[in-house]
């Protein structure tokens, strides 16, 4: 049992998350950074207001502060666009020059993803033709 714990302490799939999640939060700082100190200066340049923030109603004695989330909405659409273009395009560029596929391919009848090697479709049981991997 103990050998069992040491094992999945040290093994590499742990390690590996452990490396990621670190890489992951130096990522999420850079792209805060990036929003903080290019974005929002870029947005406030166009429309005069680089904070949001401070935009607020009031209902009943109740505040509505719909500049924070005008704010949130902006570092999510940042985030996503600076994610997809630093990272997801480079890296499938990456991949394109080097040849690295997937892995996976298509079946020909139900279209569901099946391993490059398979030979038979999981899903449907249709014969398949030479591994055709999908990138």
């Amino acid at each position: 049992m103990l050998k069992g714990f040491r094992d999945f302490i040290t093994g590499g799939d742990l390690l590996a998350t452990a490396v990621a999640l670190v890489m992951a939060l130096a990522v999420v700082d850079l792209v805060n950074s990036l929003i903080a100190n290019i974005i929002t200066p870029i947005i406030g340049a166009i429309v005069g207001e680089p904070d949001f923030s401070a935009l607020t109603f009031e209902i009943n004695g109740s505040v509505f502060t719909y500049g924070a989330f005008i704010n949130a909405v902006i570092a999510f659409i940042s985030i996503g666009a600076a994610v997809y273009f630093f990272i997801i395009v480079p890296y499938n560029r990456y991949k394109e020059a080097r040849g690295i596929t997937s892995g996976v391919k298509n079946c020909t009848e139900c279209l569901s993803e099946i391993p490059a090697d398979a030979t038979r479709c999981a899903h449907c049981t249709q014969p398949q033709g030479p591994a055709h991997a999908t990138a």
